[in-house]
């Protein structure tokens, strides 16, 4: 087994639990690994550190698979390791029927993604080490998740990084084109084959379900007692139909993609959504599924640019009790983030002006190249300009079915705030 000696003078990251060596983190390589060959990893001293897979071209050289170096990487590992992530999902999720069940380096499966549809699996390949060792994944997925069929979505950019084309296609079973899914008491239908990713955005699912006490009422409502917040009404209707006298929130949702902010918005007691998002496809998939929920009648859908069109509404000086933002990531790498950043400004600062005062901004970004701490930065700036206080209601990262690595700051992309907005 080849060995890779690492620089004396670096940091500290792999000891610290990031799961990466680059290139530039390598003294010397001992042996003539083949790409995707298990090497053992050592510091400048020699000491033993960890195993992992080797890549000869890619910047990052070594994907940790164990930090035990006597561990025998084969098959059996493979499948040990599903299962352990998928008791962790188990532990950790009241229903695991529709979830991320593997999530690559976070449950130390460098490079493989898996999402569980009911008796579906999709699968993203991402890492020449995966790749090479597909073998191994369908009969672990089979016997540990116990589905049906498997999809493959391998075609995300970052392959190409790897090395690798694209891969998709059937690769276990009978694969449908749609699944149906249901999240917090909703139901989605999900293109596994043409939509986004997998299909499903699976980490915001408990960011959704905190919309709860927002939007039941109106920024101009006053919240009854015989109605307060209650932590059960997460999982069911919240609206008795014996208090017809509410009226719920007007909602902005802008990046609606599929629906899922604004459907979650609409069972938690929001009179109306405007769902926006420049997909006609998006779109489409959102009217079926406000179709199968019986929603409906509160929801309008309009296909656009949201930053144009947050520009019309304040124009028309229109004004709304919620306003959702979740647009896609704005920093594909470190080079985009000045421009992410004035991206992440602009619909913030549109958003805030047109929020009512005592509504809410709902937000986030999902750029793993924008820190928490730049994200929030931004926001404040964003607040400044539109003379507006908002006060902090909740902060989240990502779904607890995506774990994240405290030494690994890449896992850390997803920043999801709502805040009560005043103005100043």
């Amino acid at each position: 087994m080849a060995q890779i000696l690492l620089k004396r003078v670096r940091k500290r990251r792999l000891e610290q639990g990031h799961p990466w060596v680059y290139r530039n983190e390598i003294e010397e390589v001992q042996g003539e690994p083949e790409a995707g060959a298990v090497v053992v990893v050592k510091n400048h001293q020699g000491h033993d550190l960890a195993l992992g897979f080797w890549h000869p071209t890619s910047q990052i050289a070594v994907r940790i698979a164990s930090y035990q170096t006597s561990e025998r990487i084969d098959r059996t590992w493979l499948k040990a390791k599903i299962a352990r992530a998928w008791a962790y999902r188990k532990r950790f999720l009241a229903h695991t029927e529709a979830c991320r069940a593997v999530y690559g380096e976070a449950d130390g499966i460098p490079g493989l993604i898996v999402d569980k549809y009911g008796e579906v699996a999709v699968i993203q390949i991402l890492s020449l080490a995966m790749d090479i060792r597909r073998d191994w994944i369908v009969p672990a997925l089979h016997e540990v998740l116990g589905v049906r069929a498997i999809y493959e979505r391998s075609d995300a950019p970052v392959r190409r990084l790897e090395g690798l084309e694209p891969q998709v296609g059937c690769v276990f079973g009978e694969c449908p084109e749609e699944v149906e899914i249901k999240e917090n008491g909703i139901f989605f239908l999900v293109d596994i084959q043409e939509g986004q990713k997998t299909g499903h955005f699976f980490d915001q699912r408990e960011n959704r379900a905190a919309l709860a006490p927002v939007v039941r009422f109106g920024a101009l409502e006053k919240p009854r007692p015989d109605l307060r917040f209650r932590e059960e009404w997460t999982d069911k209707v919240v609206v008795p139909e014996s208090h017809n006298t509410r009226v719920g929130a007007e909602v902005l949702d802008c990046f609606s993609h599929t629906g899922a902010f604004a459907l979650h918005a609409v069972r938690y007691g929001a009179k109306h959504v405007i769902l926006v998002d420049a997909s006609e496809r998006a779109l489409q998939q959102a009217k079926r599924n406000a179709e199968r929920n019986g929603y409906s009648e509160r929801c309008e859908f309009v296909m656009g640019n949201a930053f144009d069109l947050l520009r019309e509404y304040e124009r028309n000086e229109r004004l709304f009790d919620v306003v959702i933002l979740d647009p896609p990531a704005f920093a594909k790498n470190r080079a985009a983030v000045p421009s992410a950043l004035r991206g992440y400004k602009e619909i913030n600062l549109r958003g805030l002006k047109l929020v009512r005062p005592g509504g809410f901004l709902v937000t986030a970004s999902c750029s793993a190249h924008v820190s928490p701490d730049q994200w929030r930065g931004i926001v404040a700036e964003a607040a400044l300009d539109a003379r507006k206080i908002l006060r902090l209601v909740e902060y989240r990262s990502a779904a607890k079915d995506h774990p994240q690595l405290m030494g690994m700051e890449e896992n850390d992309y997803l920043k999801f705030a709502i805040f009560e907005v005043q103005p100043r």
